[in-house]
């Protein structure tokens, strides 16, 4: 199915990005796009030899990241013969500059070749046995966002977005590995006690404010998606207050973990 002339115009903006990424890194063709949220920066070290690096802001539609722990460089990788494009950090919703950059990442990916992308963040959870620090795989999510980062009569099937042979995958490598559902609020205020309770209500066990509109995305475009959570606090109402700090700390103490995981994951992907 063509794009639409708006949908369009966003490829392009992306093929712009990724004809620059090109130049800069002498890297023709990605294979694996990783995008790492608050607290997960360290485990882009263990992803494997870094060929180039740079600010995302040297490439064009890309702008600097406004929220603690997101880097904002991007990071060409090899990992044993795997091309990987690890963005550190994204934009957020909240931030306002629009949904389009929001995802603006995820289109320059496909558009550098990358057919499966690594979608992480740092998050709320509502189980009580999780406790900071543990990952979970993302099986579903609930956009609580209010908007769609589709244009036009786009129409996407949203079964099995993220990936049930890469969640396969992992748990052959971590076998403790938990699935989850992962509501994405707009933010950037924490959640209510009443709203926990009703993300809860709707099945959901996990809520943070990034990630979902990526994956949408991604899904549109053709990309196999494979999406990390990292509880990094007990939801509202269910411990003491929130504070970006903890997410940080949780997400730091856990990134060598994390950085493990990902790396075996990218070389077996096929």
């Amino acid at each position: 199915m063509p794009f639409n002339a708006e949908t369009q115009a966003l490829q392009d903006k992306a093929a712009e990005s990724a004809a620059t990424l090109r130049a800069l890194t002498g890297v023709e063709t990605h294979d694996v796009a990783v995008v790492l949220g608050s607290g997960w920066v360290p485990a882009a070290d263990l992803l494997g030899t870094t060929v180039a690096e740079f600010p995302n802001t040297e490439l064009p539609h890309f702008s600097a990241p406004a929220v603690d722990g997101h880097a904002g460089t991007i990071r060409s990788v090899d990992a044993d013969g795997t091309r990987v494009l690890v963005f550190l950090g994204r934009t957020h919703l909240y931030e306002g500059k629009g949904v389009d950059a929001v995802t603006h990442g995820v289109r320059t990916a496909q558009q550098a070749g990358c057919r499966t992308i690594v979608v992480t963040n740092g998050c709320g959870g509502l189980d009580p046995t999780w406790s900071p620090g543990t990952p979970v795989l993302i099986a579903d999510h609930i956009n609580l966002t209010g908007v769609s980062p589709l244009h036009g009569p786009h129409f996407v099937d949203l079964t099995d977005l993220y990936s049930s042979r890469l969640r396969a995958m992992c748990r052959e490598i971590d076998p403790t590995l938990v699935d989850g559902v992962y509501a994405q609020f707009r933010g950037p205020m924490y959640e209510t006690p009443a709203e926990i309770g009703m993300v809860r209500a709707i099945g959901g066990t996990l809520v943070g404010m990034s990630t979902a509109l990526e994956a949408i995305v991604a899904r549109s475009l053709g990309l196999e998606i494979l999406g990390v959570s990292l509880v990094t606090n007990l939801a509202a109402g269910m411990a003491g207050p929130l504070n970006h700090e903890e997410v940080l700390a949780a997400g730091k103490a856990a990134a060598t973990r994390m950085g493990g995981l990902l790396a075996t994951v990218i070389r077996r992907i096929p």
